[in-house]
């Protein structure tokens, strides 16, 4: 089955940013667990992007999820010195 999932699909993706969207505006926190984040650098940085407030990662994709995410958050604005 996982050859038929990806969690990268636009579908997926707009479901995911209208949960974080909502939990933000209700000061909810959000985080994720799975094999998305830790497979594709692109799609923890898309949550990043987002606003997600933890991702949790394989061990063996620590690193490579770190740097991946080092470089959004360099671009992310911040709100009165805060990181958003």
């Amino acid at each position: 089955m996982a050859h038929l999932y990806d969690e990268r699909n636009e579908a997926v993706k707009r479901m995911l940013r209208m949960l974080i969207t909502s939990a933000k505006k209700t000061k909810t926190k959000v985080g994720i667990c799975g094999q998305g984040p830790s497979d594709f650098p692109d799609f923890a940085q898309f949550l990043v992007e987002l606003g997600i407030d933890s991702i949790s990662v394989t061990p063996d994709s620590l690193l490579r999820t770190i740097k991946a995410i080092a470089e959004v958050e360099a671009k992310v604005p911040s709100v009165d010195g805060v990181k958003a």
